[in-house]
């Protein structure tokens, strides 16, 4: 792996996402693969269960944008930093995310773990 393959697998990823197609989700897995939606989420275990919920909370086209740059690789391990805006139906910004991937690669360039990390840009203040 190294940081051209990884932005491939990223704006692989960002194409499955837009398109919510069994093989385009399936091809970017291994077939043992681990997906973690949050770093403290039981993950989604295996390919076939990750292709079965990935589309269970689809993000309508135009509800949403993103920009994700692959910023390290250590050996089969990838580190990717990005973006993402979801607006509101009338175009506002309803939130934006700052997001970490972790994602550890197969010989064959396909993710055995992904974990995704994030923080919110308008999280609540803090308590006092």
């Amino acid at each position: 792996m190294d940081t051209a393959k990884l932005q491939e697998w990223i704006d692989a990823y960002v194409d499955a996402w837009s398109s919510n197609h069994p093989t385009e989700i399936g091809a970017l897995f291994a077939d043992d693969a681990r997906y973690f939606t949050h770093p403290f989420r039981e993950p989604s275990q295996g390919r076939d269960a990750i292709v079965k919920t990935w589309p269970e909370h689809p993000d309508p086209p135009g509800t949403w944008d993103c920009r994700y740059e692959a910023l390290a690789v250590n050996g089969n391990t990838g580190v990717v930093r990005g973006e993402t805006t979801y607006y509101n139906d009338d175009g506002s910004v309803r939130t934006k995310y700052a997001n970490v991937f972790v994602i550890e690669f197969d010989d064959h360039g396909r993710a055995t773990e992904f974990t995704e990390f994030f923080m919110e840009s308008n999280p609540r203040p803090r308590p006092s």
